[in-house]
């Protein structure tokens, strides 16, 4: 399979992705309201929790929009999607760890971490939405962490951003074909 054939292929399967974006927004959204109702560690347990649904959802939510949910058993970008999921486990143990020092960085920190896995997204599904998507969402943990922001506000901004992007990825790729030998 060639590279821009695997990508197609992804792009496809997933609707570039946008639809795992979309629950990724939704999760945040629910952690914050989680941090609103209940205290900022149950939060942070929804977010991880939560995140623990995404590629399930999404794949769901991708065959509900008349799409395979699953990309191409030989394609070889099936194995950079799963390695970059490493990203996340490494920046939640951060994360984790940084909130028993100073609480107000959890989100911001993840912000930036999500930020860095989405750049990976633009090889995965051929979409430099996702380099957009990546650099507003490592700013907005910068600017968490400068302006002293309140917990939740990391919380927030992460599920709007991603909610507003799932939009613009999924008509990016509603038109897409692919031959699926």
């Amino acid at each position: 399979m060639k590279f821009e054939e695997a990508q197609r292929n992804m792009n496809f399967s997933y609707f570039g992705g946008g639809t795992g974006v979309l629950v990724s927004g939704v999760i945040w959204c629910i952690a914050g309201g989680v941090a609103l109702l209940y205290s900022n560690q149950l939060s942070m347990l929804a977010l991880f929790f939560g995140g623990m649904f995404i590629h399930p959802l999404a794949m769901l939510f991708s065959k509900t929009l008349k799409r395979p949910g699953n990309h191409s058993p030989d394609n070889p970008l099936g194995k950079l999607a799963l390695e970059s999921t490493v990203i996340l486990f490494v920046g939640f143990f951060l994360a984790f760890y940084v909130a028993k020092l100073q609480v107000e960085w959890f989100y911001p920190i993840m912000l930036m971490i999500i930020g860095v896995r989405y750049l990976v997204f633009n090889t995965l599904y051929g979409l430099k939405t996702y380099w957009a998507l990546g650099a507003l969402l490592m700013i907005s943990g910068i600017l968490c962490i400068l302006s002293g922001a309140d917990f939740v506000i990391g919380a927030f901004i992460g599920g709007v951003t991603e909610i507003v992007f799932s939009f613009v990825i999924i008509t990016q790729s509603k038109d897409l074909t692919v031959n699926i030998a």
